[in-house]
């Protein structure tokens, strides 16, 4: 029998590393006394350079419909967990910003993190519907919440992950994208996205042409960059948290963060910053290696995605054979709502008076296939089907 299967792991799996080329990226630069001096030094506080540039370049491929991505929107730092405390550091202040509100359900370890930075009591649950989220739930909701504001600390802050969503994996529409860039100009709301899973797409009938997708939607920062005219100030209400941990490596830990000029600039001016500039600048040279010479884009299209393509479609067969007999549902998101036993407009007015703490909307089984193989993840939701029967048959 397989060991210890564990389906909630959301790592690439060891042999997706891309072991040789980060060796023959750090030899590139090891070797070479003018790379080797820039990556071993204290670096820019908002990161290399030539790594923000080609960030810059990869994201404008990727998402067309916003146009050309201005280096200097991003900074680059030590992943995406980190650069969150980093965020909330620099741009809020417990007192004065009155509640996180978290699209629902929600990446789940982000919550001590918020926690940590001060907001304890002060998560709050915002659900999820058919076009991503409960607009005129958030609304209503942050409406009682309102004040003045001084500096440049927002007074909310609004957190998910609208491109297929952890956990849930709905995709929000671009009308609710728009409606939300709106609340937060309208709120003095800061949007943080975990935007770390739009370029790991296929499509969800297996046998169709990969190649057809066509491009991610654009993220909240692309639409508050032009959305009625741009950005009510300098600052915007958007910023994007990216992360290279998805697509190369867990411990690469480096990403970067994309918003305003002005935003970016503050960002990477944090305190704990300043001193050693970039917390993350030789293993940022080494990612430049790899995304300057085509060698991350290449990996990802012919490793990274292949491979999880196929393990998804596994995990979804051995879902529809073992556990939809047995009352199982493949959801995107929407049984809060059931579970309540009430609409959704029903609950905005439910909660109008009493907003409930981050975590109030949902029940579900979180499964992942990055981690395992396809074999270890037939067994994995086969063990899943037997505890279901016994725990049936005990009920019984």
């Amino acid at each position: 029998m397989l060991e210890h299967i564990d389906l909630q792991l959301g790592w690439p799996s060891p042999s997706l590393f891309p072991s040789s080329q980060i060796l023959e990226g750090t030899s590139n630069i090891i070797n070479s006394e003018g790379k080797s001096t820039e990556a071993l030094i204290y670096g820019p506080d908002a990161g290399c350079e030539p790594l923000r540039r080609g960030i810059a370049e990869w994201l404008s491929s990727i998402y067309i419909s916003g146009g050309p991505i201005a280096y200097e929107r991003i900074c680059v730092h030590n992943g995406a967990s980190a650069n969150l405390g980093n965020i909330l550091a620099r741009f809020t202040e417990p007192g004065y910003t009155r509640n996180i509100w978290m699209i629902e359900p929600s990446y789940f370890l982000a919550c001590p993190i918020f926690t940590d930075a001060g907001f304890q009591g002060l998560l709050r649950g915002v659900p999820e519907e058919e076009e991503g989220l409960d607009i005129k739930f958030l609304e209503h909701s942050i409406e009682r919440n309102t004040g003045t504001r001084y500096t440049k600390l927002y007074k909310h802050v609004i957190y998910g992950v609208p491109t297929f969503s952890n956990p849930s994996g709905k995709t929000m529409s671009l009308r609710r994208r728009e409606q939300l860039v709106r609340l937060a100009r309208k709120f003095d709301a800061l949007v943080i996205t975990d935007d770390v899973y739009d370029a790991l797409c296929w499509s969800i009938h297996e046998h169709d042409d990969i190649s057809q997708l066509g491009n991610p939607p654009p993220r909240l920062v692309d639409i508050d960059k032009v959305l009625d005219h741009g950005p009510k100030d300098e600052w915007g209400n958007t910023i994007s948290n990216g992360s290279f941990s998805k697509i190369t490596a867990p411990g690469i830990r480096v990403g970067w963060a994309e918003g305003t000029s002005s935003l970016s600039l503050a960002l990477s001016q944090l305190g704990s910053t300043r001193p050693g500039g970039c917390p993350a600048q030789l293993t940022a040279s080494i990612v430049h290696e790899l995304l300057s010479s085509g060698t991350l884009q290449r990996h990802l299209s012919f490793t990274v995605i292949p491979t999880f393509q196929s393990r998804y479609y596994a995990l979804i067969r051995a879902v529809q054979e073992h556990l939809i007999p047995l009352g199982f549902q493949i959801s995107t998101g929407q049984p809060y709502n059931a579970s309540l036993g009430t609409t959704t407009k029903a609950i905005s007015s439910l909660h109008h008076r009493c907003v409930p703490d981050a975590g109030g909307y949902f029940t579900y089984l979180l499964l992942s296939w990055a981690w395992h193989t396809t074999k270890e993840i037939l067994e994995g939701i086969r063990r899943i089907a037997c505890l279901a029967e016994e725990v049936r048959k005990q009920d019984a």
